[in-house]
């Protein structure tokens, strides 16, 4: 039996894990992969995330790729342009940010004389 086969593309319709089943070998996995840690590094690092806030930021990604595509299907002039999703779509994620705050938070580091000082111990 073969491995499960990773995707080349974002799903049409949201799925948790889509992220994962993305092949990390294309630039949009990659993209994705790295938008993914920037946002959870704003929030303080994934380790201080909850499953929630995980849950979320993936969802954002989705969402926020999905608008662009919405967009550049409207720049193209292509009919499938469908302005009331696209409010709903934008409206969601202004609620998904704002659920997980729109400010940096920083991450919980160790000063440098703790660490050097850890390092010597160990």
């Amino acid at each position: 039996m073969g491995r499960p086969r990773k995707d080349a593309v974002i799903p049409g319709e949201f799925a948790p894990g889509w992220l994962a089943k993305l092949d990390g070998r294309t630039a949009l996995a990659q993209d994705m992969q790295a938008r993914f840690a920037e946002v959870c590094a704003d929030l303080g690092g994934t380790d201080a995330l909850s499953y929630m806030q995980r849950s979320l930021v993936e969802r954002a990604l989705w969402l926020e790729y999905w608008l662009g595509q919405q967009e550049r299907d409207l720049a193209s002039g292509s009919a499938d342009f469908d302005v009331g999703r696209w409010v709903q779509a934008a409206n969601g994620l202004q609620g998904i940010f704002a659920k997980l705050g729109l400010q940096r938070r920083a991450r919980d580091v160790t000063d440098l004389a703790t660490y050097l000082k850890g390092r010597a111990n160990a």
